[in-house]
């Protein structure tokens, strides 16, 4: 099917007529929800074909689902979760427990998406926790060390696959140094290339291959003093493609953050001529999603090959207990008590 390369939004918890004219015209890649979209598990399901149906194919749905204060299917209808640092802190003590942990955890978000058909999770977040960061990372983060932050992204993302889910690692090549919330304005690093290319920039190097990548709004002053990552050729040809090696799909932070300047359309061009493969936007406004269509191409070359090949890691689950695996999660976070 024939797509172009961006993801959207939708305004509420049914698809709007204007909404499902636009995705039948405008054939986007992949939609992402948010918890405007979400009252009940069946009515998710709606939502979900509902939308596929109007482009006519199995298109990607994405969701914010981390666990802690990232998670946008809440209850009563589905359980919380716990955020990265609890994981982090199994590690230090326990690192084999630290990584059995935190695959359980991504396989029993899997299971909780997938009955939903929901099949792309952004996560796992690799940003270091580093104290010049502002709190938008925080306990999102599983530490500040990229060794470890790197297995247990590793683990997480084995437990979405294993789910059938897509993991989406995120924010490359790095946020958690980011001094203000890229959601507001635009966060300016200035730490040297070296130094990032030893902590940030490291923790993404183990994970080159994963399928999906997710782009950080934060201008590295020693590569681009002028753009941030998801608009600079230089960081994306230099450090992701470059120095992190990533060969999976790298799609935009959303376009409509505080951190992007300009039109939604001229930040779509920039982010497409800097090296992103796919373009997503969040908020579910149909007159910034229209003009950004206009401006959006139709998936081809190398991003064609690239959403294709993540598409093929898109497989059916194998047989799951969630009950025990949730208590064994259970069972190993309390060896932090």
């Amino acid at each position: 099917m024939t797509s172009k390369a961006f993801i959207v939004g939708l305004s509420g918890p049914a698809l709007t007529a204007s909404e499902k004219a636009f995705l039948a015209a405008q054939s986007p890649w992949g939609l992402i929800l948010f918890a405007r979209n979400v009252e009940t598990p069946d009515q998710v399901r709606r939502l979900v074909e509902e939308a596929r149906a109007a482009i006519g194919w199995r298109v990607p749905v994405l969701i914010d689902q981390e666990g802690g204060r990232v998670q946008r299917l809440k209850p009563p209808h589905w359980p919380e979760y716990p955020a990265g640092e609890a994981f982090g802190a199994l590690y230090r003590r326990d690192p084999a427990a630290g990584l059995q942990a935190v695959r359980l955890n991504s396989r029993l978000i899997a299971s909780d998406l997938f009955a939903l058909g929901i099949d792309v999770d952004c996560l796992p977040v690799a940003d270091l926790r580093l104290p010049e960061g502002h709190g938008i990372i925080g306990n999102r983060a599983y530490g500040e060390e990229p060794a470890s932050v790197s297995a247990l992204a590793r683990a997480a993302a084995e437990g979405l696959l294993e789910g059938g889910v897509l993991p989406v690692v995120k924010h490359i090549p790095g946020h958690g140094r980011a001094p203000v919330d890229s959601h507001e304005r635009l966060p300016v690093v200035h730490a040297a290339r070296a130094e990032l290319e030893r902590t940030d920039f490291a923790a993404f190097r183990p994970l080159a291959d994963l399928p999906l990548g997710m782009t950080a709004h934060v201008v590295y002053a020693d590569l681009d003093a002028d753009r941030p990552a998801t608009t600079s050729p230089v960081v994306m040809e230099e450090v992701v493609r470059g120095f992190i090696g990533f060969s999976g799909l790298v799609m935009s932070d959303d376009l409509s953050m505080g951190a992007l300047s300009g039109t939604v359309a001229t930040r779509a061009e920039a982010a497409l001529a800097a090296g992103c493969d796919m373009l997503l936007h969040c908020n579910g406004r149909l007159d910034e999603m229209e003009p950004i269509a206009a401006v959006t191409p139709v998936l081809s070359g190398l991003a064609l090959e690239r959403a294709e090949r993540a598409l093929a890691a898109r497989v059916a689950p194998a047989p799951f207990d969630a009950d025990a695996a949730r208590a064994a999660r259970d069972r190993l976070l309390r060896l932090t008590d």
